[in-house]
């Protein structure tokens, strides 16, 4: 991990800093302005604690979605668009502002500003040389999306709620299912509208496209054509596919006769109420059914969809659904016996499947440890719990009514999931780990496994 100097500004001594701990320091800094915004009189209409704000800019700037307190009756619309800007540089990435900051003030991106930038899109495999080509593109193509999704919303909402408040629900949605945050302004989330064909398509069509991860969007633009993309786009857009479409399968049929979620629905707005229901786990938050009155059976894979979560350098957070699917490959050619882990006509290298394999048992731990913690201070089953923990490592946002009765503890504990999960939890490792380079090779030897 190459270092970075940066100078202290109040000792004056020089701090030697890896890019993750630089990104972990940043992310801390923005959830304390967060807070301390959040707390201002001028941001609510009833005041909250200084818990509840630093839960809510954590929540906002890892785009999760988990909320304390409802967030379309409790902050004003400087509360709001102070959450709008968290989500927004929390999703693109906090170095991604920076640099074109730089860029646009002409300014020259050094390699620190570079690597910052890498590690806070988590493209750890883009070199540094096309990573300003894929910023610029990045900045141009969030907006645009946002723009375009916000007008359909406003068509949507505008007639329905007045200029002035059905702006507000459009721009705040789009940022929000674009990030892949999860903040509604309704209590219900978007429960009202689990039929409704416009608002399924815009919302999914942010969060799903936010979700594929940026270098996969700009391969598209460049090479047009699916024979042409990389290896990780044509993993990225058919895992996601085969998910999607498996988990809206299986969650329309677990539901079906359910008269608590889609039971009592006409056959399109089951359909309409499982697709939804289906991709919003991949870390986008938002719901349109009651997520406590699903089947248990539903809520298990639900919690699946949110462990394995979106895609590399994009909006969201899990494991990745690259990371999930290597492990899947590689499992499949160990049972195949083969010594080759093969894709597409394309062999996946040996370090990305120790990388993905790392990923997952960093992961497991982390929310084997978390559930372990809130099964001690929290008076709730234990489903609840883990669901709870999964949605909050995964920044996903889904909650089946645990989140506002947790204790302070529990507050702290699901605040430090969703940061690991943002940062990502490889990330997390590297902040704390030390590199050890060793010139020593010793002799190979079998251990017995399974």
């Amino acid at each position: 991990m190459k270092k970075i100097i940066s100078l202290h500004p109040i000792r004056g001594i020089i701090i030697h800093c890896n890019p993750p701990q630089i990104l972990a320091l940043t992310f801390l800094f923005f959830i304390v302005v967060g807070a301390c915004l959040l707390k201002m009189p001028v941001a609510t209409y009833t005041s909250i604690t200084w818990l509840d704000a630093w839960f809510t800019a954590t929540s906002a700037i890892t785009v999760t979605g988990l909320v304390v307190v409802d967030t379309g009756s409790t902050y004003t619309l400087f509360g709001e668009i102070v959450i709008m800007f968290l989500m927004q540089i929390g999703g693109l990435g906090l170095m991604t502002f920076s640099v074109l900051i730089l860029m646009m003030m002409r300014k020259k991106i050094g390699l620190r500003q570079r690597l910052l930038t890498q590690e806070s899109l988590n493209l750890n495999q883009t070199s540094l040389g096309g990573l300003l080509r894929l910023v610029k593109l990045l900045f141009i193509f969030s907006i645009t999306i946002e723009a375009i999704a916000f007008i359909f919303l406003a068509v949507k909402w505008v007639p329905a709620y007045g200029w002035a408040n059905g702006l507000n629900y459009s721009l705040f949605h789009s940022i929000s299912a674009f990030n892949n945050a999860g903040f509604s302004l309704w209590s219900d989330s978007l429960s009202q509208y689990v039929g409704d064909p416009l608002v399924n398509i815009v919302i999914t069509g942010l969060f799903i496209t936010g979700g594929l991860g940026f270098t996969v969007l700009v391969d598209i633009w460049d090479k047009k054509g699916f024979h042409r993309l990389s290896l990780h786009s044509k993993l990225m857009l058919v895992g996601t596919l085969v998910i999607n479409v498996t988990a809206l399968c299986i969650l329309f049929v677990l539901e079906y006769s359910n008269p608590e979620t889609i039971g009592n629905f006409s056959f399109v707005d089951k359909l309409w109420g499982s697709y939804f229901q289906a991709v919003t786990p991949r870390t986008a938050g938002f719901n349109s059914l009651d997520i406590a009155a699903m089947n248990e059976s539903s809520i298990l894979v639900t919690m699946l969809l949110m462990f394995i979560g979106a895609g590399s350098g994009s909006t969201g957070s899990g494991i990745k659904v690259t990371t999930f699917v290597v492990m899947l490959l590689a499992t499949m050619s160990f049972l195949r016996g083969k010594n080759e882990t093969t894709a597409f006509k394309r062999t996946i290298k040996s370090h990305v499947i120790v990388r993905a394999l790392s990923i997952m048992m960093i992961s497991i731990s982390c929310i084997f440890i978390a559930i372990f913690m809130l099964t001690v201070t929290e008076n709730a089953p234990f489903l609840t719990i883990a669901f709870e923990v999964i949605s909050a490592f995964g920044t996903v946002g889904l909650s089946m009514g645990l989140t506002g009765e947790l204790t302070t503890l529990g507050k702290e504990v699901i605040m430090i999931m969703m940061f690991i999960g943002r940062i990502g939890p490889l990330t997390m490792a590297f902040v704390f780990a030390k590199k050890r380079e060793s010139s020593i090779r010793y002799p190979e030897e079998d251990v017995f496994t399974g």
